[in-house]
């Protein structure tokens, strides 16, 4: 037990009851599994498919490409302001385009039931860049001839991608899922700037609730317990894909 100000108190394995007994802490985990179950595969998987898209040899794909990239080198800080703004009830430029296609206005991060998914469209949005630069480095490493021995084949473009494609690039989509699901665990500045954890605690991360009791609360040492048990489901989400890795990837 500790408040930054006074002696550290040992009080054992204290902090872990409490949190076992915590409804807040069962919440954030809640949240934080549903964030991650939605938006990694999300990602990933328009990310493949726009590198796929990608992989051409088009006038202006570099440009089309930097674009895209573009939001992984803007500050989460702003982006997420950007986003709040957009998604306004009232005056949000998100709202207006929906009312432009007669459909009604949505009270994104008002409502509890809107305000995650609302989340998770932004970060699928600046997450999607440095996702397609990974699927386009391993795309471009597979070798055009085993292409143009499938089309002598008769293979189409599906069974390419299929048999081809997916298969070669398991590495790299194990590296992104890695990736992707130890960022989506730790997601925090969305939350922070967006929503601050609500409305209802319908985005309260336990990132989130880790800063809110260390640094609000100035409860230190339960915000280490916390933080011991998100380091734990990490470490134990990596090995498990560490150890199917070998099921699964074809190098």
């Amino acid at each position: 037990s500790w408040d930054l100000l006074s002696a550290p108190r040992w009080v054992g394995l204290a902090n872990y009851r409490e949190m076992m007994a915590d409804r807040l802490f069962w919440i954030a985990l809640k949240n934080t599994v549903y964030f991650t179950v939605v938006s990694v595969p999300v990602t990933l998987l328009l990310a493949l498919g726009l590198a796929a898209l990608m992989n051409r040899k088009l006038r202006g794909i570099s440009v089309l490409r930097a674009i895209y990239f573009f939001p992984v080198t803007a500050s989460i800080v702003a982006v997420s302001l950007l986003w709040s703004w957009m998604y306004t009830p009232d005056f949000g430029i998100i709202n207006y385009l929906l009312s432009l296609l007669g459909l009604p206005k949505v009270n994104w991060l008002v409502d509890p039931t809107m305000a995650m998914p609302s989340v998770i469209i932004m970060s699928v949005w600046r997450g999607l860049g440095f996702n397609i630069v990974v699927f386009l480095a391993g795309l471009q490493s597979i070798p055009r001839d085993l292409y143009e021995a499938a089309e002598l084949d008769g293979a189409g473009g599906w069974n390419q991608f299929r048999d081809i494609t997916v298969p070669l690039l398991t590495p790299t989509i194990f590296f992104a899922a890695i990736v992707a699901l130890i960022a989506s665990f730790q997601v925090f500045e969305q939350t922070y700037i967006m929503t601050q954890g609500g409305p209802g605690n319908a985005t309260l991360t336990l990132v989130y609730q880790i800063f809110l009791n260390g640094f609000t609360y100035l409860r230190m040492g339960y915000a280490s317990a916390l933080s011991f048990v998100l380091f734990a489901m990490l470490f134990v989400i990596t090995i498990v894909q560490v150890r199917l890795q070998t099921r699964w990837v074809h190098y």
